[in-house]
Parts: structure tokens; sequence; C-alpha cells
């Protein structure tokens, strides 16, 4: 179905959904280079008018790729719930920003709904909202996950501990999950990506993690983030696989060209079950997803990157995670040219997940070059918790030595956290302040005994 607007003698015209989805998105440099990008500001304010006045039941007569050619398409529909849907099916995307952001749409109306939502009608939405709209309704959302740790409370904030080394050196490794224990960082996951997909090294590595953690009593979880096929083989023969993590796309062709199918992860989930690691728990899944993927693989059928992203959280909401993260800028200017269209992309992303249910944290970063600095990351990271953001990366001195990214510092969680008023995990709090850590607050004490054990661990 075809879509037009006039502005003043102009009059543009939309071949169908995706074509309008695209043109309506904020600039960025990933559907520039794809061609699907409006080719001036007036055609996008066209696509963007148009998109506001579309009725919701039009996305539930137009799939953006074919039911029949996407499993990723057909999981969308299947788990859509036709009745709930009938209470706002009367709503434009207009019509349904107005409703997200009005006072009396709480955080539990919206929850109530997620399975009437669509992410092609989240993502037509977030087209349509100011950044202040996406943290305003991002922030009553409220999606809670747990393992050994309770992640997404409000009032909290937590981090993933990510000790990459480029040998995978196990004394380097230990060496940084300590620095960041001392800064009160770890309660989402201690989560490693392996230089190699080993499964000697990956399970050196999940062995690693899971001694130390057992030996000082951590309330927190493990992963390594290998390739989920290595970590099943792993699982099956009972290595410590607390949580399973594969990264994710919005399409079946990119999901292929990550060397995964929905079939493939739930034989991955029913085995990390299996080892019974939390019996309180079925949340056992991280997924990583991020802008461009599905356009960097030629696998997004000219579906913007966005709308692409936001396909991948329906996915992920079908395993019910434990984690999920955009790794905002990772892939690179080529898809998000600078600190603007990151900074937008972040809180899009955000929001979208949120309003689908995910328990979504965020990778703030930005590669070496791409037109952003830390001063960009600062002011995302200050958006994104403000937006309640689940948990964000803790990565020693923000510089990933293995990965060559720019990300966030232990010590930037400590300034959020102490900023905006949030404690860590109420788990990790409670282990914090038994050890002498932190203070009531969560503020970090000068000393406590257990630092010196922690190092001598080494």
């Amino acid at each position: 179905m075809s879509y037009q607007h006039t502005i003043g003698i102009h009059s543009y015209l939309f071949k169908d959904l995706k074509t309008l989805l695209a043109k309506a998105s904020p600039l960025r440099s990933g559907d520039e280079a794809a061609g699907l990008a409006a080719t001036s500001n007036e055609e996008r304010v066209a696509a963007q008018m148009t998109l506001a006045d579309l009725p919701l039941s039009s996305f539930m007569n137009e799939a953006v790729i074919p039911y029949e050619t996407d499993e990723v398409t057909r999981l969308i529909f299947d788990q859509h719930h036709a009745e709930k849907f009938q209470s706002i099916a009367h709503f434009t995307v207009g019509s349904f920003r107005e409703w997200l952001l009005a006072d009396e749409t709480s955080g539990a109306v919206i929850a109530s709904m997620r399975d009437a939502f669509t992410p092609e009608m989240i993502a037509g939405v977030s087209k349509i909202m100011r950044n202040q709209d996406l943290i305003l309704v991002a922030q009553k959302c409220e999606v809670v996950t747990k393992f050994r740790s309770t992640v997404g409370l409000k009032g909290t904030l937590a981090t993933r501990l990510q000790p990459n080394h480029p040998t995978d050196d196990p004394k380097a490794i230990l060496a940084s999950i300590i620095d960041g224990l001392y800064y009160a960082n770890g309660d989402a996951t201690i989560g490693i990506n392996p230089a190699t997909d080993s499964p000697e090294r990956v399970l050196q590595l999940l062995q690693l993690i899971d001694e130390l953690r057992t030996h000082f009593d951590i309330p927190t979880q493990s992963c390594v983030l290998a390739h989920a096929t290595t970590t099943l083989a792993l699982a099956e023969k009972g290595a410590p696989v607390d949580l399973m993590f594969q990264s994710i796309g919005g399409t079946q062709q990119t999901n292929e060209s990550f060397g995964i199918s929905i079939s493939l992860l739930k034989e991955a989930r029913e085995a990390t079950l299996a080892l019974k690691r939390n019996e309180r728990s079925q949340q056992v899944m991280y997924f990583e997803t991020g802008q461009g993927s599905s356009l960097s693989a030629n696998a997004h059928h000219g579906v913007d990157q966005q709308t692409c992203e936001t396909r991948a959280y329906a996915l992920a909401k079908y395993f019910d995670p434990f984690l999920v993260n955009s790794v905002v800028g990772f892939i690179g200017p080529e898809y998000l040219y600078d600190g603007k269209q990151i900074t937008r992309s972040g809180l899009e992303d955000h929001f979208c997940g949120k309003m689908l249910g995910i328990p979504m944290g965020q990778d703030i970063c930005y590669t070496n070059h791409a037109e952003a600095d830390q001063d960009d990351m600062d002011n995302l990271l200050s958006l994104l918790v403000l937006a309640g953001c689940n948990f964000i990366m803790g990565v020693p001195g923000s510089d990933d030595i293995m990965l060559h990214y720019q990300s966030t510092s232990y010590h930037d969680a400590l300034y959020v956290r102490k900023v905006l008023g949030k404690k860590p995990a109420p788990e990790f709090m409670n282990w914090l302040e038994q050890q002498g850590m932190v203070n009531e607050s969560g503020l970090l004490l000068p000393s406590s005994s257990i630092k010196s054990r922690l190092l001598s661990y080494i």
C-alpha cells in the first residue's frame, strides 16, 4: 500500500510501509548508505507527518518483511495478542504517542499492553518522538529480571563488568575483575568477550569466574560471550554456564549470518536451564544487538536499521532473557556517524526495548574513527540512566584493549549512581556493605579487609 503527503507544492509518495518508516527516521549514515534515508529534511518531515496519521491497524495488514520468508516476522505476528490490540487499534501513530506520554498511562498500563504492540509499531512511534519523549516514556517502564541478583528495579543501576584481554590471560582478567569489584561493578554479570572461540579457552574462562564468585560468595552471574554453539556444547558437558550469550538481529537472514536460528536458541536455552545453576530463575539468556547489523550483513530487505533493531527486541522477548543490550556505537560511523546519531539511537533503542518488555541495558560506546568522544558518551550515559536503563558496561579505563573501542569505565557507574541517586542491585549492594566496601548510600568507603583478600587471590 502506498502513502502520500503534500507540503506546499511538493507531493511525496512512499510506496509501502517499510519505505515510509525509513524516510521518517532521524538521519543516520547507515540508512543513507543503503539508499533508504529521506533525501531532504522536508521529505523526512513529510514522512513523519504521514506516519503520525497512520492507523496502528496498518501495521497488522502489511509486513515489512514477508511472513512466508522470514521466521522473525512469523514470530512477531504469531505472538501478537489480537484481543489486547483491539483496545488501541483505533489509534494513529500520533495518538499512540500522545497516549504514551499521558500522565494516566503508567508503566503498569504499558506493561499490560506489551503483547499488543509489534516492534514496527514501536519503531514507528519512536520516529515521531523527541529525545525527551523517549526518556519520559522509557522511565515509566520497569522490566525486572532475576538470577543471583535482581536487575532493573527502580532506583538501581547495574553494570556488566567487562574484563576483556587480547590474549585471554587469566591473571590479567582476574586483576581487571577485582579492580571492577573495588568500584562496585559487576552486579548484572561478569562477562568476558573471549579473544578466541576455542571451547578449551571458553571453559577456562567460565571456570575462572565461577571459582572467584564462589570463593567470595559474590551474588552475581558469569558469562563468556562465545558463540552459542560453543557454549551449548560446553553446557551439555556440565560446564558452569550461568548465562547463554548470543548476538541476534531482526531478520532471519541476519541471524543466519550469525550462524543461528530460533530453533538453535531454543536448544541453547533448554541446555542452560538443564544445568540448574539457579533454580529461582528461568531467565538464562543474554543477548546483544546493534543498529546496522542487518545492513552490514546485507540482510535488511530494504528496512531501515532502527526498525530492524527493534525487530531483534521482539526476538529477544520470546526467550525471556536476563539481560539484553544494544552495543550502540560499536559498529562504527558507517552506520552511526557521530555523537548526535549515537545519542539519538541509544535513546531509541532503550525506549523500544523497554516498550516491548525486555531488560534493556546499553553499551554506551564509540569506535576511534567515529566523530564522537567521551563527552558524547557522558551525555548519553546521563540521559540513559535518567531514562531508567537497567545496566551499563564497566570497562577498565573505558578502553577495551581486546575489542578496540571506547565504552564506559568503572568510574562512570560511580558518577551516575551518585548524581542520580542509584544503587547497585540489592543483593550485590548487601554484599558490598557486608564487605565494608560501600556505605548505606552505596558510596565507596576508602578501605575494607576484602580488598586485600581479593588482591591476594590473583
